[in-house]
């Protein structure tokens, strides 16, 4: 016997529209569902058509959306020196070297995001089965491994968010709350895809963009119509 959808996702389930929409008519049916008690994240899902096996294929960074995603993170950052109260100063909730690796090492995890400079990455690395699997590892091509700590720190704890396909191919993307005036959505949700047109890999064959659908947290999704 499958799993009964409550009330509210059946009722909602009858709004959703025949066939793909724009991302304006997609904003208005999700903002037309009934909200719980809190405010739901706004969740765009792309499915590409990338191979996720093939290292040029795959897809991974991150971006600030042009009205943020409604929340802030929690941040830390693995950094020396003067870099720790600068670090502190621009939002970081925990900063330092090798009291901060071994105490995420010992099993801390309250934080969103972890922020390193180049010189503390050979310490941090041996993080990397505690972190990775909760994609929080510092990297890079994610624009956490810096020489400028403050300023990712202050970008990611404003809501700058990391992106990465999964094995499927899909790339999820938190694009706001559903009490965001439409045309913020709106505008959050194109860059958004926009950004990752661009991002198309040289290799990939045929049709890029296979699927593109819009949700509240727990709601049905809505297909976006996306040239």
């Amino acid at each position: 016997m499958g799993k009964q959808r409550s009330k509210r996702h059946r009722n909602a389930q009858e709004k959703l529209p025949k066939g793909k929409v724009t991302v304006a008519e997609a904003v208005a049916v999700l903002q037309s569902f009934e909200k719980p008690k809190c405010d739901p994240t706004v969740e765009l899902v792309m499915h590409l058509g990338i191979d996720p096996k093939q290292a040029d294929q795959a897809l991974r960074g991150a971006m600030s959306l042009p009205n943020g995603i409604g929340a802030s993170r929690k941040v830390i950052a693995f950094c020396e020196g003067d870099d720790i109260e600068k670090a502190k100063a621009a939002g970081a909730i925990e900063a330092g070297g090798d009291e901060l690796t071994k105490k995420v090492q010992d099993g801390w995890m309250d934080f969103d995001v972890a922020i390193s400079t180049p010189a503390m990455m050979k310490g941090v690395s041996r993080l990397g089965r505690v972190l990775g699997p909760q994609g929080k590892m510092p990297s890079p091509k994610a624009g956490t491994v810096v020489d400028d700590v403050a300023t990712a720190v202050k970008e990611y704890a404003a809501g700058k968010m990391e992106y990465r396909n999964d094995d499927g191919g899909n790339i999820h993307a938190t694009v706001g709350k559903a009490s965001f005036e439409a045309d913020k959505l709106i505008e959050n949700i194109n860059a958004f895809i926009t950004h990752i047109k661009k991002l198309r890999p040289a290799a990939t064959k045929g049709t890029y963009i296979r699927k593109v659908a819009l949700s509240l947290t727990m709601s049905p999704a809505v297909e976006l119509d996306v040239q």
